[in-house]
């Protein structure tokens, strides 16, 4: 039997990681994936515009006029995975590569995640990153940190 394959917190990271590489956005491929009680998937998703708009016709820059960014239009990573989910979230974890902003985390709680598995908090201690470790706190979301993980996928 084999000895040395990933844990499932690596597995479903994984995903998240994966997923995010399907983002347009230059600066930052954010991935999310939502397990329910019995390690089954049920929602994954990436940050990325709204359905019919097209990625070319958007800014995807990070500073200048509000309009002229990519804040005003795109869905984040845990936004769509709740969006794209196959069930009832009540229960689930979410993994994200990055920790949820307070806009994603209000959706969180709402939609009754119980856990969130992150690999960054680069933007902690940030007014958003503040608010939203606050809300999970006081709704009773659980929310940890992985390691940085450095899995080799090979076909043979």
């Amino acid at each position: 039997m084999r000895t040395d394959y990933i844990s499932w917190d690596v597995y479903f990271m994984g995903i998240a990681l994966l997923s995010g590489k399907r983002s347009k956005d230059p600066g930052t491929q954010v991935g999310a994936c939502i397990v329910n009680g019995e390690k089954r998937i049920v929602g994954i998703g990436y940050n990325g515009l709204p359905y019919g708009c097209d990625d070319g016709d958007f800014p995807w820059e990070r500073s200048g006029e509000f309009l002229d960014t990519k804040y005003p239009y795109v869905v984040h990573a845990e936004l769509n995975a709740i969006l794209n989910s196959t069930e009832k979230l009540a229960g689930c974890s979410v993994y994200v590569s990055l920790f949820p902003c307070n806009e994603c985390a209000k959706a969180i709680i709402q939609a009754g995640i119980k856990e969130v598995v992150y690999m960054s908090d680069k933007y902690n201690g940030e007014k958003e990153n503040v608010a939203s470790k606050h809300m999970f706190d006081c709704a009773g979301v659980v929310y940890r940190q992985m390691e940085q993980v450095e899995v080799e996928i090979t076909c043979p």
